[in-house]
């Protein structure tokens, strides 16, 4: 492992520091008031209420599943399947089938805000909750987004109770994890601080590849009397680790070694984000509160990559003996800024009641990108034998050694800075009929403005566009326990470019449909608590960037469709079982013939969405108990993902696995507890995802990890 710097050690050190006094000022449960900041967009519903269906995917299902990432914490959702996550320097996936710009990291909010824009590297964690998973466009509310639903990380912001935690891991391939979470109340319990952090050290099952980072997110929360509730999060992350194209497939030499790193140890991304959020909140009355936000967020991805070289530059293709590799260099930086006001309300008219949710919002959001890239001519054929193995950055695929090579000088391949902007006024009511009876209608309106300005080339471009984004539903309450709902939206998200002439592209359209029931299982039965769901759904896209007739210049004319059947169930038994089930059945495709912009293939009507697996399940199940009357905790999951197209216009495939993970727990002493997981049981060999043949992610091997928690 690389030695431990001073800086991350320094931080280490305050982080657990912080965590270990816990409190400066004592107040009793009684003498607190935990109103807290409601979330943004979402207005207050029962879950039988809301004609759309939302995952919470809470805090303890993600202890229970190991899940340190978002990427992990989104396989317990069998709606959203993971996509091309660039080498693994950012969170990338669909849901319900589709996904954004493969080229950007994927649009997920935290608390509302938008905080997949940018190159902050993948999101851990540690300090979040609860995980949304909203299905369905949810441009109505939200503005822009990804045409599959909105996934929304909820942080841990101040309870106005004091606790906290310590927890030390250590796991597979040297993997080293400290993190911690101090929660403190001032005063007469009205003011609030919290402080999480985390630091992790880790090798991988990937030959010489190592990560290191580290993470802070202080909050505040102030309560002014009764009715008014200000809070202030601080988010800091810094990574640094190597972009990893993964393993190389070959129909006749087949998979490369999941094993061999492709890039170079040395060849290093450090990836950084800085950002403030500030909410306040006031009740006028039991009926009417106003919540306004403010947001900054800044992030930069700066290093050098080593990738796997493509179709008539790779000799692992002619012999499977060598990989060729090109070589880049990035540095990106992005800002982004974000004010919002909302009202919600309830009021009755004609003795109709209403509940109304309307707001403001504007953002603008700066990305900087400069890249360099060196890549050679074509082998010609050639096999590994005949070619210069500096020129082509070979390395041997039974026998790999790094750093024989000098840095390649690369020329200039990107340079150019886009402001997007936009202005976003939207509203919803959802109206009782009856008492069995609601319907629910809203729409948004955006105003987009774009300014490209591409330096290699001396062009500025600006353009502007405007969108309306359409939702209604219906709920009917069948019983107390049982409801029916139906629902349409539209969404949009604004593409990234301008067409020949300079005008911003028309903006991604995705319209959705679906139907369901609800049940509340413990106003069924007695002796289980949680919610189950049944939905049919489907969604149609267009505006897909695909290339014009003369395969250069982008336009928007592609079109898909997804459409399918999601069962999912989150539930707790009387004997301290708990069970989370998820399923999905997804049938994606395009409808219409186009090239794709990012891989120069053609597809045809009925081509499957990449990474778009037909059948996804997960399955997780505990059970708590005691053993010589000490408190401990039994489970396991399983995770099966379908078989899937790996590269779109070709019969690349990936197949379809299954993997196991078992946990236990024990608290042999009050506030101490013991964990021991094991992912992948029967050391599955599967890939997880790919963007091409020669750019596909492996899953690790068997793995297992063990931590400590001391609790305050």
């Amino acid at each position: 492992m690389r030695p431990l710097n001073l800086s991350s050690l320094l931080f280490a050190g305050l982080g657990l520091m912080a965590v270990s006094h816990p409190a400066y000022a004592q107040t009793s449960e009684d003498e607190i008031v935990t109103t807290g900041i409601r979330q943004a967009y979402q207005g207050e519903f029962e879950t039988l209420e809301v004609p759309q269906i939302n995952q919470a995917i809470t805090s303890e299902l993600l202890e229970d599943a190991g899940a340190f990432t978002l990427d992990a914490a989104l396989d317990l959702s069998a709606s959203v399947a993971r996509q091309n996550n660039f080498g693994g320097l950012w969170n990338s996936f669909s849901i319900r089938g589709f996904s954004g710009d493969i080229n950007l990291p994927s649009g997920f909010l935290v608390n509302g805000f938008n905080a997949g824009r940018g190159f902050a590297g993948p999101r851990d964690i540690v300090g979040i909750e609860t995980v949304e998973v909203l299905k369905g466009p949810r441009s109505a509310l939200y503005g822009r987004g990804e045409p599959g639903g909105t996934i929304n990380l909820v942080t841990k912001r101040p309870t106005l109770e004091n606790g906290g935690y310590v927890q030390a891991s250590y796991g597979s391939w040297n993997e080293f994890r400290v993190e911690g979470d101090s929660d403190i109340v001032f005063g007469d319990g009205s003011a609030g601080l919290r402080l999480i952090g985390f630091f992790e050290d880790a090798e991988s099952f990937r030959d010489e590849k190592e990560t290191q980072k580290y993470g802070f997110y202080p909050s505040l929360r102030l309560d002014l009397g009764e009715a008014s509730t200000i809070s202030y999060e601080l988010e800091y992350t810094k990574q640094e680790l190597p972009q990893d194209r993964g393993v190389i497939y070959s129909e006749e030499f087949g998979y490369s070694p999941r094993e061999l790193f492709v890039g170079e140890p040395d060849a290093l991304i450090d990836t950084e984000v800085l950002g403030h959020r500030v909410e306040f909140q006031h009740d006028f009355s039991d009926d009417w509160s106003v919540l306004l936000g403010a947001g900054y967020r800044e992030t930069s991805l700066f290093g050098d990559a080593y990738e796997t070289n493509f179709g008539s530059r790779q000799p692992y293709f002619v012999d499977g003996e060598t990989i060729s590799r090109f070589f880049r260099f990035r540095d990106y930086e992005t800002d982004y800024f974000v004010l919002r006001g909302e009202v919600t309300g309830e009021f009755n008219t004609g003795g109709l009641k209403h509940r109304l949710i309307a707001g403001v919002d504007y953002d603008s959001f700066d990305n900087d990108q400069v890249a360099n890239r060196f890549r050679q001519g074509s082998i010609g054929g050639a096999a590994s034998s005949s070619l210069d193995a500096e020129t082509y950055l070979l390395v041997d695929v039974d026998n790999p050694q790094y750093g024989l090579y000098d840095r390649p000088d690369a020329a200039l391949q990107i340079d150019r800075f886009e402001n997007l902007s936009g202005i976003g006024l939207y509203f919803q009511d959802q109206i009782d009929l009856t008492d069995k009876f609601q319907i629910r209608f809203g729409g948004r309106y955006d105003s987009f403005d774009q300014e490209l300005d591409n330096r290699s080339s001396n062009v500025i471009e600006e353009s502007s566009n405007d969108y309306f984004s359409p939702q209604f539903g219906a709920v009917y309450r069948a019983t107390d326990a049982v409801s029916v709902y139906a629902s349409y939206g539209e969404g949009i998200r604004q593409l990234s470019g301008n067409d020949p002439d300079g005008n911003a592209f028309d903006p991604n359209k995705t319209k959705s449909a679906e139907f369901g029931v609800k049940a509340d299982l413990g106003g069924l039965f007695q002796n289980v608590e949680g919610t189950a769901s049944a939905t049919l759904f489907k969604v149609e896209q267009s505006n897909i960037l695909v290339f014009g007739g003369n395969f250069t210049d982008p336009i928007p004319a592609g079109e898909a469709e997804s459409k399918g059947l999601e069962l999912d169930a989150n539930l707790i038994f009387e004997n301290d079982i708990s069970l989370w089930l998820s399923y999905a059945y997804t049938d994606g495709e395009y409808t219409n013939q186009g090239v794709d912009t990012s891989t120069f293939t053609e597809f045809e009507p009925g081509s499957p969405l990449v990474n778009s697996p037909d059948h996804q399940l997960s399955l997780q199940m505990s059970k708590g108990f005691e053993f010589a009357e000490i408190p401990a905790e039994l489970g396991g999951g399983i995770l099966y993902v379908g078989a899937r197209s790996g590269e779109l216009g070709t019969d690349y495939t990936l197949p379809d696995y299954l993997t196991v993970r078992l946990f236990g727990e024990v608290e042999p002493i009050e506030n101490i507890a013991l964990r021991l997981s094991v992912d992948n049981l029967f050391d599955e060999t599967y890939y997880t995802d790919s963007f091409a043949s020669v750019w596909t992610q492996p899953g690790a091997p068997r793995s297992f990890r063990v931590s400590a928690r001391y609790s305050f």
